[in-house]
């Protein structure tokens, strides 16, 4: 299955939180080859934003958490401008931000299955909450 990953669930493999059993779970199966994960370039950002929210991590640890991400050689997607334009619909169409709407863009564009855990965003198609990812008929 290829996986659109939202930095919500990314973020759960370094902050111990909801759920986190769950995205450690499926990052496993991305090493074992079960999953092909693809992220807009953006989660880089909102993962390393999110870590420097969080006072026990230092600096060095924020980069190292980083640089593991870019280690797992997932497949990183620069937006095109048609993706962009595509997502701006989506952002104004569903009402939530730009940054949200990018991934679901991707999710359309590759016809993928978009992860969160946002829940507010488990409204909008195509979209599956991480809590429900093992329980989906749309993980087999």
């Amino acid at each position: 299955m290829i996986i659109v990953l939202d930095a919500s669930v990314a973020i759960k493999w370094f902050n111990k939180e909801e759920f986190s059993d769950i995205a450690l779970k499926l990052r496993e199966e991305f090493y074992n080859g079960k999953h092909e994960i693809v992220v807009p370039d953006l989660i880089l950002y909102e993962v390393s934003n999110a870590l420097v929210y969080n006072k026990e991590f230092s600096a060095g640890d924020i980069s190292m958490a980083i640089n593991s991400i870019i280690d797992m050689e997932l497949t990183i997607n620069i937006p095109s401008k048609d993706l962009l334009e595509k997502s701006i619909e989506i952002a104004r169409k569903e009402k939530i931000t730009l940054y949200d709407a990018v991934y679901i863009g991707l999710t359309r564009e590759i016809y993928a299955k978009f992860v969160t855990a946002d829940d507010k965003l488990g409204k909008i198609k195509g979209v599956l909450l991480l809590k429900d990812f093992f329980n989906s008929k749309a993980n087999d």
